[in-house]
């Protein structure tokens, strides 16, 4: 690993697609700070050990991305590690599949207080990093296929990546003058715990067997397959690499031909 790597921090990387952008920034050559909740310790812990092993240079750091501190603190821990900053990928989110009649208001207030003040959190905190830096920066945030076609039964969170799309073109905007692009990546259907929750859930709720309803939607894709982490990985790589300069406000699809923007 060169001295002076550039350092990026992703969050929501103890497991699926926040795991495969930070193994793959690792290997691009970026000291990775691995971010998640004190209960994903453990896999906070097997991520830095998969860059490391890699050949990467990773460090793990706790973060709770609806707590404007926890998200300052983050940035601030990442500066520690690596002496600056350079990218900062806002993964984490949570989904719920109901439909909306039953969902629960607490549930909604959760789904956004996670998926858009914490992406708008993590945002402002590496903006606010990058500037103090004197300029550039890369911000990154997980948009989804349902920030421009929702999805039956993911209602709220539909609209929560609605927001992100919004507040990514938003933040484009105001932070271009410091020289800092905004993007986010929108993946389709992906093979994490995320999507087995969905497609359980779903089946249930349609009287199908586990798998027949992620089989079902899966036949929209035109590239014949359900995608796996490393598919997002390589977009969200060239969105953190200097070939992106010239990219911004975007929320680009990376679903395998399912949506066309």
């Amino acid at each position: 690993m060169p001295e002076g790597a550039r350092v990026a921090v992703v969050t929501g990387a103890a497991r699926g697609i926040g795991r495969g952008i930070a193994e793959r920034l690792g290997r691009d050559g970026l000291h990775v700070v691995v971010a998640d909740l004190p209960s994903a310790k453990a896999g906070i812990d097997e991520t830095v050990q998969a860059v490391n092993d890699a050949g990467g240079l990773a460090t793990g750091a706790e973060v709770d991305v609806t707590d404007e501190e926890s998200t300052d603190a983050l940035v601030r821990a990442a500066v520690e590690a690596g002496g600056r900053l350079d990218v900062f990928v806002a993964n984490a989110g949570i989904a719920q599949v109901e439909e909306l009649l039953d969902y629960e208001v607490q549930d909604f207030q959760r789904i956004f207080d996670v998926n858009v003040k914490g992406v708008f959190l993590s945002y402002r905190a590496a903006a606010r990093q990058f500037i103090d830096q004197g300029g550039g920066g890369k911000i990154i945030g997980a948009a989804s296929i349902v920030a421009f076609r929702p999805f039956a039964l993911l209602g709220p969170y539909s609209a929560t990546k609605w927001a992100v799309r919004g507040l990514t073109q938003a933040a484009a905007m105001e932070w271009a003058e410091h020289g800092i692009t905004v993007n986010a990546y929108g993946p389709g259907i992906v093979g994490t715990a995320m999507w087995d929750l969905i497609d359980e859930k779903l089946a249930a709720k349609q009287g199908m067997e586990k798998g027949q309803a992620l089989e079902q939607n899966a036949r929209s894709i035109l590239l014949g397959r359900v995608s796996v982490p490393d598919d997002v990985a390589k977009l969200v790589s060239y969105l953190a690499s200097p070939d992106s300069d010239y990219v911004t406000g975007q929320t680009v699809l990376v679903d395998g031909g399912i949506q066309f923007s």
